[in-house]
């Protein structure tokens, strides 16, 4: 279907999603989040794509922020609303059954920042910024920041980028393991296919259960979080990829997943 600020792509059994406000430095505003939804919607139909790669169009900016046009005319409940809107579709993104790749190509900040960490990972651009700066504006990050900031770098590095406002960089994003390699800006985008690609030569529904126990760890205690990996696990030791896997394994082949 046709979107109005994002480009939806297919690269083989790969999704690839620009946000695409390049005049508004791609800042998320409620058409974006809209298409985005519906662009999630779409790959969960189509069990032919086996990964999701999120950019930002223009070499400036993956998303520099919420709309602050939209976000201006908020009060209290609409307030509320707002950021329950957005939260929702990041939670959509982040329980997707395939991996999701955010390809950080310039300024990620505020909401940008938050997407960003609704993916399952982030590679970054050399001049990649990333930055939690809602309260410079007298609010607080809203689409999830205080929670997956919290779980991907730590507690007191999460609070001194959120209570200071203060950008860091690509560099500095990968010294504390906010993403997980810089690129020059030319070359990004040729590395996260190449990763991806790694990815898909491996046994997709492992991938997916794999995705889903590393998920679900942050709302279940470890004993419970135990039990859930065994169930998945044995979910999977009842596939053909099972199967296929261990066998080309005994007999020194490349294994020929089916994803069944």
């Amino acid at each position: 279907m046709p979107y109005s600020s994002i480009i939806f792509e297919r690269l083989d059994n790969i999704a690839k999603i620009t946000l695409n406000r390049p005049d508004k430095l791609n800042a998320l505003n409620r058409q974006i989040f809209e298409d985005i939804e519906e662009a999630i919607s779409e790959i969960e139909l189509d069990s032919s794509i086996k990964a999701v790669i999120l950019t930002g169009s223009g070499e400036k900016a993956f998303a520099a922020g919420a709309d602050i046009s939209e976000l201006n005319e908020c009060d209290q409940f609409s307030g509320k609303l707002f950021s329950e809107f957005g939260s929702k579709i990041m939670h959509r993104l982040e329980n997707l059954r395939v991996p999701v790749i955010a390809a950080v190509n310039g300024f990620a900040l505020g909401g940008g920042c938050e997407l960003t960490l609704a993916c399952h990972i982030r590679f970054a651009s050399t001049n990649a910024k990333f930055g939690q700066p809602e309260v410079n504006l007298g609010i607080l990050p809203g689409y999830g920041g205080t929670q997956r900031l919290t779980r991907i770098v730590g507690r007191a590095k999460a609070i001194e980028m959120i209570c200071t406002g203060n950008n860091i960089n690509a560099e500095e994003a990968l010294r504390i393991g906010l993403v997980n390699g810089v690129y020059e800006q030319a070359e990004l985008m040729t590395k996260v296919i190449e990763f991806v690609n790694i990815i898909l030569s491996k046994g997709q529904l492992a991938v997916s259960a794999a995705i889903d126990s590393i998920i679900m760890s942050d709302s279940l205690s470890i004993s419970d979080g135990l039990l859930y990996e065994s169930r998945k696990f044995g979910e999977i030791c009842g596939t053909d990829d099972f199967k296929e896997g261990t066998s080309a394994f005994l007999e020194k082949r490349k294994a020929e997943f089916s994803g069944k």
